[in-house]
């Protein structure tokens, strides 16, 4: 939350989504977001043998199936634009077969040379084979530059619980896409999501791989954004301009997420570009502290991915600035305001597109013995079936704000909490308010955002974290996920 009287900076979104949030409390505030290649190189990887069953329609694929429909979220923003064209990334998105018809379910984006590259990962420990392949080809002293050439992702199948079958798939996946453009295979980054335990039909994604490539343009970022969608509802989209120095750069994300959302690291698939230059290492530093008050600060319904990524790229092909080579170089202030918006943004566009949400839920503790104690009780709450069952049904049911709190295994005193519903502060000092007023806080609960505030009264641990409420519309959609 911003300190009184700071001025917030401006943001773009693009996807215009409404979110009456503040940012975390402790943090700084955060602007709102807003043609045929050369052929492979001599000595380079050929690309793999297709098999003629694989260039049959994607619309016939045996292994297709029709799309679910599910009802645009209503808190899906109410209009979607393309991002702005940024210098040194194309985007392509075609459809594939991989598991429905006729949608398009391939991205490939395609980055200049020295394209740096940064991520962070699921800490599952069931994760999937393509975050294996992306974690070992990031920056490594003296074995990697961390660049990348070449970005494919697809969705309907993650690829994950799939054993050496799995492992093989991202190899022959990222050697075609090498062979295609002419790099390192270890210069192509590949991800997956969708059903778990599924054998990836690799051959569908490299037998559409040049028509991905060469299709690719500069202003592709909604058809990218499209192309990763699983249950969501929205294409998820953000973008910003930051200063450092005199020069004035780029960013733009795109990220899928829906269901199978919980803080451990980033919780979906996510992927932010920029055209300003900047070493791996800094990206890395600047990444793994903006997912702390933004991807990993949401929950859906506390389960974590096995596919969970989070990439940050840095074309360099943007306006020319100093060089920088430390995270904790003073010109990157900006970027780094700018940066983390991009990321909430986005962040916050999952929670607003959980599966059968209607209110986006913002949950604020303070008061606790510290920083850690204060998420860990704040999850317990974000997390809490009885929570968001109460929220989905308007009700203002602190009790259950109480039974979170006593759960989380943090130090606690009854005597001292206080929980607020807005600005409506509904328990103090172990009791119901005095000047609790039903009829006001039953007409905030029909708000589309609620905050709720929790003080603790130990010490001076705060944290924020962001969660949708709980419906049936959730079990709808994953009852019949595989179907």
């Amino acid at each position: 939350m911003a300190a009184a009287g700071k001025k917030k900076l401006p943001v773009k979104s693009k996807t215009k989504a409404k979110s009456a949030s503040k940012p975390a409390s402790r943090a700084k505030a955060l602007p709102k977001a807003k043609t045929v290649l050369k052929a492979a190189k001599p000595g380079k990887p050929a690309a793999p043998p297709r098999p003629p069953a694989t260039r049959r329609p994607a619309a016939k694929a045996a292994a297709a199936a029709p799309v679910q429909a599910h009802p645009v979220s209503p808190l899906a923003p109410k209009a979607i634009r393309d991002l702005p064209p940024m210098a040194g990334v194309r985007l392509g998105a075609v459809a594939a077969g991989i598991r429905y018809a006729g949608r398009t379910d391939l991205l490939c984006a395609v980055f200049s040379p020295h394209t740096q590259a940064a991520g962070v990962f699921t800490r599952s420990k069931t994760r999937s084979a393509p975050i294996d392949w992306c974690r070992a080809n990031l920056a490594r002293p003296g074995e990697r530059k961390g660049e990348a050439r070449l970005l494919i992702v697809n969705s309907g199948n993650a690829n994950a619980f799939t054993g050496a079958g799995g492992i093989e798939a991202v190899r022959r996946t990222a050697e075609a896409g090498a062979a295609a453009i002419g790099c390192d295979p270890e210069d192509v980054f590949v991800a997956s999501t969708g059903v778990i335990g599924e054998p990836l039909p690799w051959n569908r994604i490299v037998a559409k791989l040049d028509e991905a490539i060469e299709d690719a343009s500069a202003g592709g970022w909604l058809a990218a954004a499209k192309a990763i969608m699983t249950t969501d509802t929205f294409p998820k989209l953000a973008t910003a301009t930051a200063k450092i120095g005199e020069a004035t750069v780029r960013i733009n994300g795109i990220a899928k997420g829906s269901g199978m959302i919980a803080p451990d690291m980033a919780t979906m698939l996510a992927y932010v570009v920029t055209d300003a230059t900047l070493p791996a290492a800094v990206l890395q530093e600047l990444l793994a502290e903006g997912v702390e008050t933004s991807f990993n600060a949401i929950t859906v319904d506390s389960d974590t991915s096995t596919s969970d990524t989070l990439m940050l790229f840095a074309t360099g092909r943007g306006a020319r600035h100093e060089p920088v080579a430390k995270a904790s170089d003073k010109r990157l202030a900006d970027f780094r305001l700018r940066l983390n918006a991009v990321l909430q943004d986005l962040a916050l566009q999952v929670v607003r597109d959980g599966e059968g949400a209607s209110k986006q839920v913002a949950i604020e503790v303070t008061g606790a013995e510290n920083d850690a104690a204060a998420k860990r009780i704040a999850l317990s709450i974000a997390n809490s079936p009885l929570v968001k069952t109460a929220i989905a049904g308007e009700d203002a049911n602190w009790g259950r704000i109480v039974m979170a709190v006593g759960k989380s295994g943090e130090a606690a005193d009854r005597d001292r909490l206080a929980i607020s519903f807005g600005p409506y502060r509904v328990a103090h000092q172990g009791l119901r308010d005095p000047k609790y007023d039903e009829a006001k806080v039953s007409a905030y609960m029909k708000r589309e955002e609620i905050d709720i505030g929790v003080d603790i009264g130990l010490g001076k641990g705060r944290a924020k974290v962001w969660t949708c409420d709980l419906t049936d519309g959730y079990i709808r959609i994953n009852g019949a996920y595989r179907s």
